[in-house]
């Protein structure tokens, strides 16, 4: 069901942001957003949020490496965060095929980002599963 994931996903792209923005771990944005019955936040959404923050050194350091032309302090703040999560989900999720990952992140971008942030996150999260293989998690 595209729908009710992708807008978990959304929701975890909004968590990660306000925790970014605000300089606050996940878990606190998760808690007051629990404490609000708008919008819900599901299961998806916080394990999302949580795997995302647990491996984050790791995804930022990839990100950095593979963006050609960006460091990750210049990219927009909801583009590095759907790129993370895009990169969580290739990498990590098993139960998300690569192509699910990449395009779900694209997707994100049409809808949250800039008119050039879908070929951007396509191109860094492809050049990521190519190298796939010879990374280190």
């Amino acid at each position: 069901m595209r729908g009710s994931r992708h807008k978990a996903r959304l929701r975890a792209v909004e968590v990660l942001y306000e925790a970014e923005v605000r300089g606050v771990p996940v878990s606190e944005v998760v808690r007051r957003r629990r404490a609000q019955s708008e919008p819900p936040i599901n299961e998806f959404t916080e394990r999302l949020a949580g795997e995302v923050e647990e491996h984050r050194g790791r995804i930022d350091e990839l990100l950095g490496a593979y963006a050609i032309g960006w460091t990750l302090e210049r990219m927009p703040v909801v583009d590095r965060n759907i790129l993370r999560v895009g990169a969580y989900e290739l990498l990590w999720a098993e139960d998300i095929p690569d192509g699910v990952a990449i395009a779900e992140a694209v997707a994100m971008a049409k809808e949250l980002s800039t008119e050039e942030s879908p070929v951007f996150v396509n191109g860094l999260l492809s050049r990521l599963m190519e190298n796939k293989a010879s990374l280190s998690l």
